[in-house]
């Protein structure tokens, strides 16, 4: 296990306990997306609650303010989880610990995580059939699925679950027609 996962496991650990006992696990995996989605999108706010020079009661209001009063938030756990970090100096784990929740949280509830890259946006109609086609394929009753969005692969779609890779795109198919024809040759 890597360093990083075995400093944040714990706390992502202690969320997940807090979450069962209190019956909002599925609460804290929708503020656990909502902070990540934040933490790794604004590298200020990375920078800004990971600076040395501020005190953690400076960074603890500031997380308050940000995450609570704007409501990325819903539950006091995931934000006295945040005070907690910063508290111990260890606010730039946020991302870690917040990804290992949710790899915990997915792993008790038997969630399938599917990465889905695609060339363009999906509709959520397109979204939910790919979800039922995961699900089979994962042979799980639940997939979360994450997507992004690639116009280099010039059309159709990536999809990673675990070590399984289905590699439907357009760019995959000129590569593999190129690699037999090498091979032809």
């Amino acid at each position: 296990m890597p360093l990083l996962n075995t400093i944040a496991t714990p706390y992502a650990e202690a969320l997940l306990q807090i979450g069962n006992q209190q019956g909002a696990s599925d609460d804290l995996a929708a503020d656990a997306k909502a902070v990540l989605e934040l933490w790794t999108t604004s590298d200020l706010l990375r920078d800004a609650l990971g600076s040395p020079i501020l005190e953690p009661d400076t960074k603890k209001a500031v997380i308050t303010a940000l995450f609570q009063e704007k409501e990325v938030v819903r539950q006091t756990a995931s934000l006295n989880l945040l005070k907690l970090l910063a508290d111990r100096q260890r606010i730039s784990l946020t991302g870690a610990v917040f990804e290992r929740f949710l790899e915990l949280y997915r792993k008790a509830k038997g969630i399938a995580l599917a990465q889905v890259t695609s060339a363009t946006p999906l509709t959520p109609e397109q979204e939910n059939r790919l979800k039922q086609k995961v699900r089979t394929m994962a042979g799980s009753a639940a997939v979360d699925c994450s997507v992004t969005v690639d116009p280099s692969l010039i059309g159709g779609l990536i999809v990673r679950i675990g070590s399984q890779v289905v590699d439907a795109s357009l760019a995959g198919q000129v590569r593999r027609l190129g690699l037999s024809l090498a091979k032809a040759t």
